[in-house]
């Protein structure tokens, strides 16, 4: 399991021209999720990425969590970040768990940062999404699990 997670001033998903989720102050985390990936690695990336303390404090410090600046998280499924280009100039994304598992992780990534507190949103799972964002720092972390 791959997350990158940015931390964003604003984030936006949008499928056919509409804008389907937006957050303000936060985290965008593009998920890819890996052939035999478990629940028991989400609830670990998950618990991960809601306690990274990469918001700065009153000392410019980055010292602060998602709850602490009181953000919200937008969650994003990202199979290429599965991708593999070692061999040639085309990625194989063999690694990539099939759609269906991929899914159910997925959104039970959303819950399980919900459940934590913290206002969550998502994009839609398989579509052609436009992801715009404002980078804030930039600030960009990849975690794997």
């Amino acid at each position: 399991m791959k997350a990158v997670v940015q931390r964003v001033q604003n984030a936006s998903v949008t499928v056919d021209g509409k804008i389907i989720s937006s957050i303000e102050k936060g985290f965008l985390t593009l998920l890819g999720v890996a052939k035999g990936d478990t629940e028991e690695q989400l609830q670990k990336l998950i618990s991960k990425i809601i306690a990274l303390r990469i918001f700065p404090d009153e000392n410019g410090k980055m010292n602060l969590s998602l709850k602490d600046v009181g953000g919200s998280h937008l969650i994003v499924s990202q199979f290429t970040l599965l991708g593999d280009a070692s061999k040639g100039n085309r990625p194989s994304f063999i690694g990539a768990e099939a759609p269906d598992i991929a899914n159910k992780l997925y959104e039970k990534a959303l819950e399980l940062s919900k459940a934590q507190g913290v206002p969550t949103f998502g994009g839609q799972f398989g579509a052609d999404m436009k992801v715009n964002l404002l980078n804030d720092g930039p600030v960009t972390l990849i975690i794997e699990v």
